[in-house]
């Protein structure tokens, strides 16, 4: 529980000759009340857990879905997307990472085109929705952007074939906000597993502090990079196999290499890959935690990304059910704040401390495909 201590001084009191503010004027009370039964006293407790210990969504597809409206406030709420602040702040949500994934359709040089138009899009929309939205790049940022009320908005994961086969665009493109990247769908992360040039990929993303996403990645390739990562890695869309036999949901066997290796497994609220119901989501959190252990399971919502959602978790306001039906089956508020925020807290935080780290050791690679692969 070392990643949630300290991130607020909650005394009261002065500092320095100036006043301190209580925890309550940090987060002041929320502006919309959630919808509930007060005789629910599970979905209370939910309420009051997550209020304290707020979501870090792993994966939302709104910003290709925002590309397709010709006009939106998500401050005010926009009922033609899963997401807009009001269901974020319903549901207490506090950070989350939007999508930069493109249409299968879209490779080669038109994948790294389009992938830095959908980093400006993020940008834009954050900058045009201030009293809801803050962008963030790191965990001390995350909760800057929660202290101040705001949901922190981390850009990534993008999908692998927006590099063009070149760090020289990965450095680009952490520049311009990219913090995570899916080694998926290129000729050097493959079902065969890593290359020579795609383990320098992995290198040159540690060195700068972008966090490897696995999901959708062939056994060898997960293997390789928990090998090669001086970092903890994300499996941002990924649930248990065992209990559902989706490609992206992985085998108990990764799961155990997943949680041994500090890796972090985010299951998705897509009926497809964990189950129709919220009963079936729980199932797959509780088999990740028994498996890989508490540190190593997070939760995805996956809205705005195409993909049917279990009942009762049709938007991004639905976070409690989740928790209440986690709070009925004996979680305990520790093991639930890991879930929900420690976990994703970790691995930024040991992104950064292994840049920081490469950074003394290693020089910007210039290493190229051709070099590497013939």
């Amino acid at each position: 529980m070392a990643d949630l201590q300290d991130d607020l001084y909650t005394g009261a009191g002065e500092l320095d000759g100036l006043p301190v503010p209580t925890a309550a004027e940090v987060f002041p009370p929320e502006p919309y009340a959630p919808v509930s039964d007060p005789d629910d006293e599970p979905l209370a407790r939910a309420h009051a857990v997550l209020a304290a210990h707020p979501v870090a969504d792993g994966y939302s597809g709104l910003p290709w879905a925002l590309r397709h409206l010709p006009w939106y406030d998500l401050e005010l709420g926009e009922s033609a997307v899963d997401t807009d602040v009001p269901r974020l702040r319903e549901g207490h949500v506090g950070a989350l990472f939007w999508s930069l994934h493109l249409p299968e359709a879209i490779d080669g040089d038109r994948a790294v085109g389009t992938t830095l138009e959908q980093l400006d899009l993020v940008k834009t929309v954050v900058r045009t929705h201030p009293e809801g939205l803050r962008l963030a790049y790191d965990a001390g940022q995350v909760i800057d952007a929660r202290n101040c009320g705001r949901v922190a908005v981390l850009p990534g994961p993008a999908g692998a074939a927006a590099l063009g086969d070149s760090v020289g665009i990965l450095r680009s493109l952490h520049a311009l906000g990219l913090r995570a990247l899916t080694l998926t769908g290129v000729s050097w992360a493959s079902e065969a597993g890593l290359t020579r040039f795609g383990e320098e990929v992995v290198r040159e993303m540690n060195r700068l502090g972008v966090v490897a996403d696995l999901s959708g990645a062939g056994a060898e390739t997960i293997r390789r990079t928990l090998s090669v990562s001086k970092a903890p890695v994300l499996c941002t869309r990924s649930a248990a196999r065992a209990l559902r036999p989706h490609p992206a949901n992985l085998p108990d066997d990764l799961l155990v290499e997943l949680g041994a290796a500090g890796g972090l497994c985010m299951v998705p609220l897509t009926a497809e890959q964990t189950g129709p119901t919220v009963r079936d989501v729980a199932d797959h959190l509780d088999h990740v935690r028994t498996v890989a252990g508490p540190q190593s399971v997070g939760v995805s919502g996956t809205y705005d990304a195409g993909t049917a959602h279990p009942l009762e978790l049709g938007d991004a306001s639905c976070y409690p059910r989740l928790i209440a039906e986690l709070l009925r089956r004996g979680w305990d508020e520790s093991d639930v704040a890991l879930l929900t925020w420690g976990n994703v807290q970790r691995v930024l935080r040991g992104a950064a401390f292994a840049a920081r780290a490469a950074q003394l050791r290693r020089q910007p690679s210039t290493a190229t495909i051709a070099e590497l692969d013939g």
